[in-house]
């Protein structure tokens, strides 16, 4: 292996180790693809603001019910969202903070 051209080894090394594991990137991989789909953006973006219901969601964003569950499935098995039930309607939000603060920093990112 040939020595790196700019910079030291203890450099090196700490680069490294702030670079994710496997498992780690896998899973930040599958977290980042979820805020790569559009209609799971605006889903989600409703969702900052208010828990709701699947048909309010659609009502909202105008897309079909069946496409607004698919979707709030993805994000529900990758922890992104989660659900209680209020009688026969299921109410949906965001599952922490932080995926509300990930599409906050996106949104002052690009509008930089």
């Amino acid at each position: 292996m040939t020595e790196c051209l700019i910079i030291d080894q203890r450099k090196k090394m700490e680069i490294l180790n702030f670079i994710p594991s496997g498992d780690s990137l896998e899973k930040l991989s599958t977290l980042f693809q979820n805020f790569s789909d559009a209609t799971r953006l605006k889903i989600l973006s409703c969702l900052a603001i208010s828990e709701m219901c699947v048909s309010d969601l659609s009502q909202i964003l105008k897309i079909n019910q069946t496409t607004v569950s698919h979707q709030l499935k993805i994000l529900r098995d990758n922890n992104i969202v989660k659900f209680k039930r209020n009688g026969k309607i299921l109410l949906y939000s965001v599952s922490t903070k932080q995926v509300n603060d990930v599409l906050s920093e996106g949104v002052d990112l690009i509008e930089a």
